[in-house]
């Protein structure tokens, strides 16, 4: 169990240091090492540095979600399956006012936030605007609620129906 403490203290220290992962094709995680596992995918799929990773869960399934800048100056928040070490989505993200975000967001910011907080009442302490893998575009909303357990919210920005919601069980990193 010690080791294993290590390993991850070690790969979070790695994660966070300020540098790049470049060099993720050389790392090699254990086979019970999920969050290693996982980075390397991620990495696998936008190579960059690991700003945030948060664990989640979506509908009771674990998941990592690290928030990779890659070179060209890009965002992107990738999500890796914990137990099948997968990556099962990746979304970019951008500037509210991003024009390929804008052309797509037929619901403003204030009714998609509406929506998330009838749903979920709390107080929003994140905003992020994504392109969806499928061409869509969404809001994600960060809800602490009243019980102080936070909570991400996904609006489509085009129909205004929630899409996703999963509970954060914790992060590491900036916002």
């Amino acid at each position: 169990m010690l080791r294993h403490s290590i390993n991850i203290s070690v790969l979070i220290a790695a994660l966070f240091s300020g540098v790049a992962f470049a060099d993720h094709d050389s790392f090699t995680p254990k086979k019970y090492d999920s969050l290693g596992i996982c980075l390397k995918s991620a990495l696998n799929k936008h190579d960059g540095k690991v700003v945030k990773v948060e664990y989640k869960s979506e509908k009771k399934v674990g998941v990592y979600e690290f928030d990779v800048e890659t070179p060209d100056g890009k965002a992107w928040d990738i999500e890796c399956d914990v137990k099948s070490g997968k990556v099962t989505e990746v979304e970019e993200e951008v500037k509210a006012n991003e024009a390929r975000f804008a052309a797509l967001a037929k619901v403003t910011e204030a009714d998609a936030k509406a929506t998330a907080l009838a749903a979920h009442p709390g107080t929003v302490v994140e905003v992020e605007y994504e392109l969806e893998p499928d061409g869509k575009a969404s809001y994600e909303f960060d809800i602490l609620e009243a019980d102080k357990e936070e909570i991400k919210v996904e609006v489509d920005a085009t129909t205004g129906k929630i899409v996703e919601v999963s509970y954060e069980n914790y992060q590491i990193g900036q916002e």
